[in-house]
């Protein structure tokens, strides 16, 4: 066997944070470690992906976005 024995875990490029209080509310977005701005709605976030390069194919995939405070569906304060 070949493998390690712990597994590898990756950063993901996309980091979605905790919903802030605006009018509206918004998330603030990380692309590369990097602040690229806020992002009101997924499609918000993945036209902010799509300007880096980046295409999501799965919302779900943690090798890909990091939710922080919520996940996709989340983006008004509770």
């Amino acid at each position: 066997m070949t493998e390690s024995a712990s597994p590898h875990i990756s950063t993901p490029r996309i980091t979605v944070l905790g919903v802030q209080p605006g009018d509206p509310p918004f998330r603030m977005v990380e692309i590369d470690g990097e602040v690229v701005g806020e992002a009101t709605s997924m499609t918000d976030l993945l036209l902010a992906a799509a300007a880096r390069g980046i295409t999501v194919h799965d919302l779900d995939d943690p090798g890909v976005i990091r939710w922080v405070g919520g996940g996709k569906f989340s983006w008004r304060l509770h």
